[in-house]
């Protein structure tokens, strides 16, 4: 099939008009319209992102493997989110531009707070850090002081060595109560948006229904409010072994065309499919 032959690859996704904000992403959920989101690292992509209808950009810690080319993304530095944050937030008028905190930058309250002074001035909306336990009363003392919080649970990548790998988690009953246990205390902490990755549908669904914020999934099936990718593996680049829930849209298709189509194929429900799932 030739994404080019497609006439709705053509059209405009149609969006909520205004630009998405923090409140309105509760309101997202509560229309039952998904949440189109993506990694973004520079002005160029962030503004095509912006203007085919993406809701989320993510400065993702993810560009210290998809563009500096290391392994994991433990040697991202603040500075280095910080500096594409720039870029991001110049090319952003509507999405909301939400930027990754690097491994060990809120390891305490003292770090956290200066991690986020330096991220807010260069633009992002929201940050995202990962994990539960600690890292909870973290995202309730920044909430406490009106810093947006993305909260990241399941595999979480900067918990790398200590998971063993990428490997797919909460598969076991008690796993997954205690996903779902770090999910409402999140939310209880003042998160405003959960990302929850490689983690079974089942478990995804059960985390969705069970939250008043939205839930983005990737890896975690279609049951979620929303669903993010990162940009290379959307467009097919990369040497690396792609993992089961990502889906090429660049085949036959150039950038623009594969980008349309991730945006009406999540709004619509269509992605991710079966074969996406766990």
């Amino acid at each position: 099939m030739s994404y080019g032959a497609d006439p709705t690859i053509s059209e405009k996704p149609a969006p909520t008009p205004a630009k998405v904000s923090v409140p309105s992403l509760t309101l997202f959920k509560a229309r039952g319209e998904k949440l189109a989101m993506m990694t973004a690292y520079d002005f160029t992509f962030a503004s095509l992102l912006d203007r085919i209808g993406m809701d989320l950009l993510l400065v993702g810690d993810s560009l210290g493997m998809v563009l500096q080319g290391d392994a994991s993304t433990m040697a991202v530095s603040v500075e280095h989110i910080a500096y594409h944050t720039k870029a991001v937030a110049r090319g952003s008028k509507r999405a909301l531009v939400i930027s990754d905190m690097p491994a060990l930058s809120y390891a305490t309250l003292e770090r956290a707070l200066q991690t986020s002074q330096t991220l807010l001035a260069a633009g992002a909306q929201m940050l995202k850090l990962e994990g539960a336990g600690p890292m909870i009363e973290i995202a309730a003392q920044l909430s406490a002081r009106d810093v947006p919080i993305c909260g990241h649970l399941g595999l979480t990548p900067q918990s790398l060595h200590k998971l063993g790998g990428f490997k797919v988690q909460a598969r076991e009953q008690a796993a997954a109560d205690q996903l779902l246990a770090d999910a409402e205390a999140l939310q209880h902490a003042g998160v405003s948006l959960l990302v929850l990755e490689c983690v079974p549908s089942e478990v995804a669904n059960r985390v969705t229904r069970a939250l008043n914020i939205p839930t983005i999934g990737i890896g975690a099936g279609p049951g979620c409010d929303g669903q993010v990718l990162v940009l290379h593996d959307a467009l097919g680049l990369g040497t690396h072994r792609r993992p089961k829930f990502v889906k090429n849209f660049a085949e036959s298709a150039n950038p623009e065309q594969a980008l349309r189509k991730y945006v009406l194929e999540v709004k619509s429900g269509a992605f991710p499919g079966v074969e996406h799932q766990y």
